[in-house]
């Protein structure tokens, strides 16, 4: 995302992530881009990451965690932030709340109350002192696309490494993992990315 919208709108920035394996795709596309100048990637761990000078956006995409939880995160992320800046948080939600914690667990949830409702969601936001200000939601065609891509990934990724040691376990995921998205996650679990303005 960081390289496309350093390509599309002339911007620099900086991507933060954990996984080896995730900054060396983003260095790597941000050359194929020709945008390597202007973004960088820092292997590290999100949590306590604050910018060295502050930005206009801050983003967290789905990894609410470094914070501990969406207040948490705000917090963070408003630590790099400039006054009047945009923060953009990419936050599931429940579509409908399960009725009970087996499908909650179902949806990669560790229990109903991990997740909110969208308007509980939106008003916690706004309970931190941010106003919402745009949203965008991923439908059910979105959430089809996004998990079909990964058992895609699972399975070229089981051809081409039959006997890593992982390979059982993949193996069972992607057994396992498109029945049960059909069954639970895609009638439950949204997702959105929320952009806030501090009120």
């Amino acid at each position: 995302m960081l390289c496309t919208w350093a390509r599309d709108h002339a911007i620099t920035g900086t991507g933060v992530d954990i996984s080896s394996v995730f900054t060396a795709h983003a260095r790597a596309r941000a050359v194929d881009l020709g945008v390597s100048e202007s973004v960088d990637f820092v292997h590290a761990d999100a949590v306590g990451y604050v910018a060295d000078r502050p930005v206009d956006v801050a983003a967290c995409l789905g990894a609410t965690w470094i914070g501990e939880g969406v207040a948490g995160t705000i917090e963070l992320l408003d630590r790099s932030l400039r006054p009047g800046g945009l923060m953009l948080i990419g936050e599931p939600y429940w579509r409908r709340t399960p009725t009970d914690e087996h499908t909650a667990r179902e949806c990669q949830a560790g229990a109903i109350a991990d997740f909110l409702s969208l308007s509980a969601l939106i008003e916690q936001f706004q309970g931190l002192g941010y106003d919402v200000v745009e949203m965008v939601l991923a439908d059910q065609d979105s959430w089809d696309r996004y998990a079909a891509a990964q058992w895609l990934t699972m399975r070229r990724w089981l051809d081409g490494n039959p006997d890593d040691e992982l390979a059982s376990r993949v193996r069972e995921e992607l057994t396992e993992e498109p029945a049960r998205y059909a069954r639970s996650t895609r009638e439950y679990l949204g997702w959105g990315v929320f952009a806030l303005m501090k009120s």
